[in-house]
């Protein structure tokens, strides 16, 4: 008798789940006023429950229009501090740059690029450590579907004074789109760093997380000549803007607040859903905000 009475009631409940239909989700929002003070604390209030709700605030970073944007005309800056030490000390360091290298951690590699010369846009110690390059943007030489690789090139000879020792202290390369986003590129750690020995292979480069170093030789070191380069830089690489997670099905929330730093106008949008095992739906709601000095 028991098997007779749980069948149907199982085949019921299997019958209202497959007829559950996903509902569009529902949010109103409001604000005391539309024009607030950079500082002033909003206070959004919430009507409704839908499952979750992400905020986008309208400034750098957080705007909904750009939350899957990858692409786009950003500045590429580079900067990196230097010491030059021993020997004689001179101008035997280079900035290089190309488009087509194949990033491939070869002599003939390199050989068969097209490189530019970058050094005399940029500053070089000259015996002080920690000298500031100064911002080089690589803009003018981004070209879609190609990376832009920065490497430096160490030349020197035998001499009576032997030859110098170049360290690359810092490096920084960054994406900067024209709403200044800030996408992170490179450091000294994260460069992904190869050397290329062109000649007296006994000196190289030496790659660690906290710098770039070129080693020096006495009167009897050989003709020298290195490449050190960093992994492809895409100058047009942009992290997607972000929402703030404000609530998720487990959660009430009646209010939101938020300062504004900077005077402006913003189109914040609460991106709503409701989520089910057989669907999902969204909704957005927007507000636009002037704050003021």
């Amino acid at each position: 008798m028991r098997k007779a009475f749980i069948i149907p009631i199982l085949l019921t409940t299997v019958a209202a789940c497959t007829k559950e239909k996903v509902t569009t989700p529902g949010l109103e929002v409001s604000t005391s006023s539309l024009t607030y003070k950079a500082g002033d604390t909003v206070t959004f209030n919430l009507r409704g429950n839908p499952d979750n709700i992400t905020f986008y605030s309208g400034e750098p970073g957080h705007n909904y229009e750009f939350r899957d944007r990858t692409r786009a005309e950003n500045d590429l800056l580079i900067d990196f501090t230097s010491l030059v030490q021993f020997g004689e000390i001179r101008q035997n360091l280079q900035l290089m740059i190309s488009t087509d290298f194949t990033g491939v951690a070869d002599s003939n590699a390199i050989k068969a690029a097209t490189w530019t010369d970058l050094s005399d846009q940029v500053t070089f110690s000259s015996g002080a450590d920690r000298t500031p390059s100064g911002t080089l943007n690589l803009k003018d030489y981004a070209v879609e579907g190609k990376l832009i690789y920065v490497a430096f090139r160490y030349t020197d000879y035998k001499k009576e004074k032997g030859q110098n020792r170049w360290v690359i202290r810092t490096f920084n390369a960054q994406n900067i789109s024209p709403d200044s986003i800030v996408t992170p590129l490179a450091t000294v750690a994260t460069g992904g760093w190869q050397a290329v020995d062109f000649k007296n292979y006994s000196k190289k480069w030496v790659i660690t997380t906290a710098q770039l170093l070129m080693e020096s030789t006495d009167k009897n070191g050989d003709d020298n000549e290195d490449w050190i380069f960093a992994k492809g830089f895409d100058p047009f690489a942009i992290k997607p803007d972000e929402g703030t997670a404000l609530k998720n099905i487990s959660t009430v929330l009646s209010q939101h607040q938020h300062v504004y730093k900077k005077p402006g106008t913003y189109k914040v949008v609460f991106d709503v859903s409701s989520v089910r095992y057989n669907g999902e739906k969204r909704a957005q709601k927007e507000i636009i905000l002037t704050i003021t000095n």
